[in-house]
């Protein structure tokens, strides 16, 4: 038995003895995420590139959750963990049997899966802010955290290698990400940019970091020696990829080298393990100049083999060989993401109109561009489901009167038939409108407007977003319908904040919520379901008031210190019943909450807690430190015992010194935010408790 081919060995010892099999030549080949076959060392060759941010995404058929920010809105950490790893499940068959039977070793074939994208939300301009979590550091962290945890596993052999990315401070625009170089303070690092990185790391075990495209305060972040040095004292043992194509940004947007040979010592001198590009294929060239040593090669190679190691791609066999294909899409695998579409909605407005009463209303007109659309629930970095239920689809098939539809207008474009004039489709809405008894009006995005740079159909700037309204065509149809007196339940499609600039009867924002979308959607309209989402991130009444989009200062941004500007708040959502918080007590390091539902039917909310901290050093408002989802029945009682981490305690000074400043603290727990606005929209107020350190 070959050396690295022995499971007595640790990873470590086994990945030392298989790199130093290789000839420095076939180590290079490694770094690269195509890496090479050896066959005389009894290697394939294997694709490091595979994504799983909400699913299995881009190897055909898998099933489909929400989009990473809806999953966020569900509070709920461990179906999180459950969507994670029924993803990694679903790759494990694959490889079984398309990777290990077939041969085919292409691109997002592998284990090595780059996910969660654990970037803080910081403007809800950002394209890409759909595929984190949020803006709060530790509801990222939380949620960060699970989806590790359920990518991984918990056996000795990885399930999948997960990816904490970007590192960090990344966040837009993406029009310029390639050569932005990101000013931040010691302070917002420590408070916002790093917390998430830090735990998935320290407690996650992530198996792997990714760099962002991005310099911090002067350094490419895929080299960046401060970076670094922060996972080296976090203990950080995985690998370090670059982002993709990132190491060729050194010399041709950053210019802070003038050709790859350089760009590639410069990544390799700093630590980052393996190049998604083609940079690295000049690392040989460097060698030969003497740029760079042969240990430092060797030293990436074994990080890399690792990771192959520790997924177990050179024992005889693993616990997860006999995953079978039928997994893939399986109905038990569609019900989980049919729960976490049902919780990931998030009800912003109602008058009353919600649930609907199919005994009153006899025909419903369901009018807009998103309303029969697939990829108003795919958002970015999606799989392939074997069946979608649009909205249209979903509504169709639970009400029990007549439904009129109309496309009403395009999604972004004047007119949908090119040879047709402007608002080709503002009358046959208007119609429709007239003749039903109410209306669910889909609007809002999809990934063809807000995403990543590079991304084709991108219409805006490169997937970034230039303010927070519909676009005009949505914007004039919306108004139109308004006016035609029915009422107006708009459903609205958006991995960030949308002001609709109206207030319809009322209002879902159900993000991108996956193939079982609209059988959700129709579940909360009629209620079967009581929507019990709440919003991950703040929504602004206008991006006017925002500071500029590339200021990445923290002042007056998020929930933690924003003071005006504010639609809807950080925390908020509402449902069909009243669960409200009536008594909390600091005991043991956590928050003994009472909680009771004084409404008339049974439904489920998230109880939420927060600290304020009163120190010079602390965040201007306050800071979620603890949630849990509860479900209760008419009149029923119950106490939650939710831990209150000893970080929450902590703030940052200025230097970026985290440590407990304040003495005396309050500690909030309700359904929202304890501030003014959020209990005035929620209708429920927040008790609290004052702690003494």
């Amino acid at each position: 038995m070959k050396a690295y081919e022995n499971p007595n060995l640790s990873a470590q010892e086994r990945a030392e003895a298989l790199t130093d099999a290789m000839t420095v030549e076939e180590q290079i080949g490694q770094l690269k995420y195509d890496a090479e076959a050896i066959p005389r060392l009894g290697i394939p060759a294997y694709n490091w590139w595979n994504e799983g941010l909400h699913g299995l995404a881009r190897a055909g058929t898998a099933t489909m959750f929400p989009q990473a920010i809806g999953m966020a809105a569900m509070f709920d950490p461990e179906l999180t963990e459950r969507a994670a790893s029924i993803t990694a499940d679903e790759a494990r068959a694959k490889y079984n049997t398309v990777t290990q039977q077939h041969g085919d070793r292409d691109i997002y074939k592998g284990l090595t899966i780059w996910s969660p994208n654990i970037n803080i939300f910081r403007d809800p301009r950002w394209g890409r802010g759909h595929e984190t979590y949020g803006e709060d550091p530790f509801l990222t962290t939380v949620l960060g955290k699970a989806y590790v945890r359920g990518l991984q596993g918990d056996q000795a052999v990885l399930k999948t290698a997960a990816c904490a990315k970007h590192f960090a401070v990344h966040s837009g625009p993406e029009a310029i990400r390639h050569g932005f170089d990101a000013k931040v303070s010691p302070k917002d690092l420590e408070e916002t940019y790093l917390p998430a990185f830090e735990a998935l790391v320290k407690e996650a075990k992530v198996e792997s970091v990714m760099g962002a495209y991005n310099s911090v305060n002067g350094e490419p972040s895929c080299a960046s020696p401060f970076l670094q040095q922060k996972l080296q004292e976090w203990g950080f043992d995985g690998y370090f990829v670059s982002d993709c194509w990132a190491i060729r940004d050194f010399h041709e947007y950053h210019h802070i080298t003038s050709r790859p040979e350089e760009s590639a010592t410069l990544a390799i001198h700093a630590g980052c393990d393996l190049n998604c590009g083609c940079t690295y294929q000049r690392l040989l060239n460097a060698l030969q100049e003497g740029m760079i040593q042969k240990e430092e090669i060797r030293r990436a190679c074994i990080h890399v083999m690792r990771t192959r190691i520790r997924l177990g791609m050179f024992d005889k066999e693993t616990p997860y060989d006999q995953i079978p294909y039928e997994i893939v899409s399986c109905p038990a695998h569609k019900a989980v993401s049919h729960r976490c579409a049902a919780e990931s909605m998030v009800l912003l407005r109602n008058n009353g109109i919600l649930p609907l009463d199919p005994d009153k209303i006899r025909t419903l007109a369901v009018i807009g561009p998103n309303s029969d659309s697939r990829l108003a629930l795919e958002g970015n970095y999606c799989g392939t489901a074997d069946r979608y239920i649009t909205f249209l689809e979903g509504i169709q098939d639970a009400f029990p009167g007549r439904v009129l539809y109309a496309q009403g207008c395009h999604l972004f474009q004047d007119r949908v038939s090119n040879l047709a004039m402007a608002g080709d489709r503002y009358a046959e809405a208007v119609t429709a409108a007239e003749h039903a008894d109410a209306v669910v009006l889909c609007l809002g995005l999809d990934a063809t407007m807000e995403g990543e740079e590079g991304d084709t159909g991108n219409e805006f700037s490169s997937g970034d977003k230039p303010d927070l309204r519909l676009p005009e065509p949505q914007r004039m149809l919306l108004e139109k319908i308004m006016a035609v007196g029915k009422p107006v339940i708009a459903v609205v499609a958006a991995g960030s904040a949308i002001h609709l600039e109206q207030q319809p009867d009322a209002h879902l924002h159900v993000w991108y919520p996956g193939s079982e979308g609209g059988k959700a959607l129709a579940e909360i309209l009629f209620g079967t379901v009581s929507p019990s989402g709440k919003l991950p991130v703040t929504f602004y009444a206008s991006a006017d008031q925002l500071p500029d989009f590339t200021d990445y200062a923290m002042q007056g941004r998020t929930y933690r210190y924003a003071q005006q500007n504010v639609e809807y708040p950080f925390g908020y959502g509402l449902t069909y019943g009243k669960i409200v918080c009536t008594d909390v007590t600091y005991q043991d390091g956590s928050a003994v909450v009472t909680v009771e539902n004084q409404g008339s039917r049974t439904v489920a909310d998230v109880v939420q807690l927060y600290l304020k901290d009163t120190c010079p050093e602390a965040v201007p408002n306050h800071s979620l430190c603890g949630f849990q989802r509860v479900t209760l029945a008419p009149g029923e009682r119950k106490t939650c015992v939710i831990p209150v981490p000893e970080r929450a305690f902590t703030a940052v000074a200025e230097d970026g010194t985290r440590r407990v400043f304040g003495k005396v603290f309050t500690l909030y727990a309700g359904t929202c935010q304890p501030d003014a606005q959020s209990q005035a929209l929620s209708g429920t107020k927040c008790v609290s408790t004052e702690i003494t350190r």
